[in-house]
């Protein structure tokens, strides 16, 4: 069970290691200028390996479960499918559910630790394996492994990075779940923190906090949905920028300077260098080239 990229390299693995019998993904979605239905990664790679493919709306239902009880499936896989999970589905596989979830659980549960593991600054994530119940990825853990956050992390790189870790895990570590040689353990409740789902609005930058700060969000909204600022009437994207948090212009946090041709803006504590910036409407570009087609950006001061 899986939909997006992330779930990709674990079908993949999963194909080469074992027996599939089925793969349920979300239904097919408008995309595009044209809303043309198009399926997701997941059913793509189904696709091309002929593996039989379901596609509910919501498995809410027991009658909505009848395909999975056809399959008979042994274990079911779950990584990042997108519905909550009933108890007569985790019920249904005699060696249960195994989830791949990305964070070093109990921290992080829910929809986006990538993003809040970035944001929080924390210098290190991995992937869990754990045994599903019906709480939000409360169940007992098989096993974790950890990969460092660098200072130049977004959160691309790093769903990279777990997605292809997650998969390796499972290549290593499934036979000996189903196989009961791998005991699960329960999570320490007293440690767990949690990973709403991000909306469009935790992009918006605040330019009173610090540049550390600011830059960890530029990183964690990175792809989606993209930190901005606003200027001149408009969104403006902050792509890509550099803390500098020793560094103070002596202006309201929120004023841009060009100093010796780095375009600086001041936060509430450091200064944040900034690399590359979209506005509007337009394709990304270089600070220096955008600020050399606007002057007047130069002294400007940013909405927060």
């Amino acid at each position: 069970m899986g939909t997006p990229q992330f779930s990709v390299p674990s079908l993949r693995t999963l194909i080469e290691t074992q027996e599939v019998v089925g793969v349920v993904t979300q239904p097919d979605r408008p995309a595009g200028r044209g809303r043309q239905l198009k399926p997701s990664p997941v059913k793509v790679v189904a696709e091309s390996a002929g593996i039989p493919i379901y596609q509910p709306r919501s498995l809410r239902s027991e009658e909505a479960a009848v395909p999975l009880h056809e399959w008979q499936p042994d274990v079911i896989v779950v990584a990042a499918f997108g519905q909550i999970l009933r108890p007569h589905v985790l019920e249904l596989p005699p060696e249960g559910c195994v989830n791949v979830h990305a964070s070093l659980l109990p921290r992080w549960r829910g929809a986006s630790p990538i993003q809040h593991a970035i944001l929080a600054g924390d210098e290190q994530t991995g992937i869990t394996l754990m045994q599903m119940d019906k709480g939000m990825d409360t169940g007992a853990i098989y096993v974790q492994e950890v990969t460092p956050i660098s200072a130049d992390d977004t959160s691309t790189t790093l769903h990279d990075r777990l997605a292809e870790l997650g998969a390796q895990m499972l290549r290593s570590f499934l036979d000996d779940i189903v196989n009961g040689r791998l005991q699960a353990q329960p999570q320490d409740e007293n440690l767990a923190t949690y990973a709403p789902m991000i909306k469009k609005e935790a992009g918006q930058i605040a330019w009173q906090e610090s540049a550390a700060a600011i830059d960890r969000r530029i990183r964690a909204m990175t792809p989606w949905p993209g930190a901005f600022t606003e200027w001149d009437g408009q969104y403006l994207k902050i792509l890509a920028a550099r803390p500098q948090p020793d560094r103070s212009l002596g202006v309201q946090p929120g004023k841009v300077a060009l100093v010796d041709g780095e375009l600086l803006v001041q936060t509430g504590e450091g200064a944040l260098a900034l690399d590359q910036v979209q506005p509007a409407g337009k394709k990304a570009q270089d600070a220096g080239a955008f600020v050399r087609g606007r002057p007047q950006f130069a002294g400007a001061l940013l909405g927060s």
